[in-house]
């Protein structure tokens, strides 16, 4: 561990030039106490680290000084495909191997090019996770990332919707969608999607499994996708809408509400229009159409507009000023009357 943190301690300096040590700390996870005697380390091996004092102080590399200690190993360089994704790659416990990747090739960059890497760095990032909701808590995500790579039957426990399941799987490959993982694994002969958040329990089995000929991990969730997405949007509704649920439509429905307004009627003297968009089942589309609150009426099918009726009802029955002597919850939720 420390000569990974000499080598990450070099390389810093090389790439970045002039850094302190609590600059260099932060970097390395480590304590300002350990930079100084990593320092003291490297200047015992010949590596000629300079000490400037003052304001504008720090550790740096005698001028004209580079390492040629750059090569990337297995696992460095596997790991480089996360390299925009630092918060994924340390939920798949790679965070310390990419950070040394980066290191390294940032170092073997020349000058201008090397520039060029540091500003698109500071420039771009990418944050996975949705908006407004905490990352799935993951513990088992890096046993499985390690039985995908490895090949390895895992024996797992499960927490589906219907209950809990136990059952060897044999992990192909790990897809992180909309800031959640998930598990692409054959059981039983077939391909399945687990997320990684509900697996209770995984135990690696001994022995090693073979991957599906051709197996293609990004083509396979693709189909996966469309075929989940057709599942869940299984009939049309008819709404008319104002000119802000126009602009919330995309937001709140994705690519359903995308193509809703593509094939949107010409808007009336108010700016409402017209628009057919896919939807789930009554009691899903209920909930999910009322987002919309004023800005949105159902037209058809009959008994969606039925429901979303009935729902609003009980919802104006709940809001109501209460009369004296009435009980508060008197009536049915959900049901014909309130």
């Amino acid at each position: 561990m420390r000569a990974d943190r000499l080598l990450s301690l070099l390389l810093l300096l090389q790439s970045r030039g002039r850094m302190t040590a609590p600059q260099l700390a932060e970097a390395l996870e480590c304590s300002v106490r350990t930079v100084y005697r990593d320092v003291e380390a490297l200047g015992a091996a010949g590596v000629p680290v300079r000490a400037d004092r003052g304001p504008d102080g720090g550790y740096r590399l005698m001028d004209g000084y580079r390492t040629r200690l750059t090569g990337l190993t297995d696992a460095e360089a596997g790991s480089l495909f996360l390299a925009g994704a630092p918060g994924p790659a340390r939920d798949l416990g790679l965070g310390a191997v990419l950070a040394t990747a980066q290191l390294k090739v940032q170092a073997a960059l020349p000058p201008g090019t090397a520039e060029l890497a540091r500003r698109v760095r500071d420039r771009f990032h990418l944050d996975a996770p949705a908006w407004f909701r905490d990352a799935d808590p993951v513990p088992h995500l890096e046993a499985i990332a390690r039985a995908v790579w490895e090949q390895r039957v895992l024996r797992t426990h499960y927490r589906r919707w219907g209950g809990e399941v136990r059952r060897e799987l044999c992990p192909l490959g790990i897809v992180l969608k909309g800031g959640i993982w998930y598990a692409v694994a054959l059981a039983d002969d077939a391909l399945r999607t687990y997320r990684v958040a509900r697996f209770l329990a995984v135990e690696p089995v001994p022995g090693t499994f073979d991957r599906p000929a051709g197996f293609d991990l990004a083509a396979y969730w693709e189909d996966s996708s469309r075929r989940l997405e057709a599942a869940l949007h299984r009939r049309t509704a008819g709404l008319r809408i104002s000119p802000r649920a126009q602009r919330l439509l995309p937001m709140y429905f994705g690519a359903a509400g995308t193509r809703a307004l593509e094939g949107a009627g010409p808007p009336d003297e108010d700016g409402w229009v017209r628009v057919e968009m896919a939807v789930e089942t009554d009691g899903v589309a209920v909930g999910d159409l009322l987002r919309l609150g004023t800005d949105a009426e159902v037209l058809d099918p009959p008994e969606l507009r039925q429901a979303v009726a009935e729902a609003v009802a009980v919802l104006a029955g709940r809001y109501a000023v209460q009369e004296p002597g009435v009980p508060r919850h008197a009536g049915r939720i959900g049901g014909s009357w309130a």
